[in-house]
């Protein structure tokens, strides 16, 4: 299986620590992948190996926005739900900043193969110190 779980890239992590992200102002991605793309921790960039192909789906993904903040001593980054019309199959995702390299945020793994006939929709937790998909404190 070449998804194994979900992280936050290093390339982010480090990204963070040398001031190479401003959620004000970069274009942050969301591509699709199929079982066939091996994406973890170590994954540093954007890449179309094991991307979905499909009619409807732009190479690349979808464009999110972003939500962010403070509360309780934590930051918090989380995304407006994701909905793409167009019928294939993913195993996870590739969220990344576009532009500069394409450096990626994080991986994420649905758990199992989802399909979809007319439209995919990825929900995202709920912006929040407790709930958001990324959380420092």
């Amino acid at each position: 299986m070449a998804f194994t779980g979900n992280y936050t890239c290093n390339s982010f992590k480090s990204g963070l620590i040398n001031g190479d992200f401003d959620f004000d102002t970069d274009t942050v991605k969301m591509a699709l992948y199929t079982n066939g793309a091996t994406l973890d921790a170590d994954t540093a960039a954007y890449t179309t190996t094991g991307e979905v192909s499909a009619s409807g789906y732009t190479a690349g993904g979808v464009t999110l926005t972003v939500e962010k903040g403070i509360a309780n001593n934590t930051a918090f980054i989380s995304f407006e739900n994701a909905t793409i019309s167009a019928a294939f199959t993913a195993r996870g995702a590739l969220i990344y900043k576009s532009g500069s390299g394409n450096p990626a945020i994080c991986v994420l793994d649905f758990g199992s193969d989802k399909t979809s006939t007319t439209s995919f929709t990825v929900t995202f937790p709920t912006a929040s110190s407790a709930d958001a998909l990324i959380r420092l404190s």
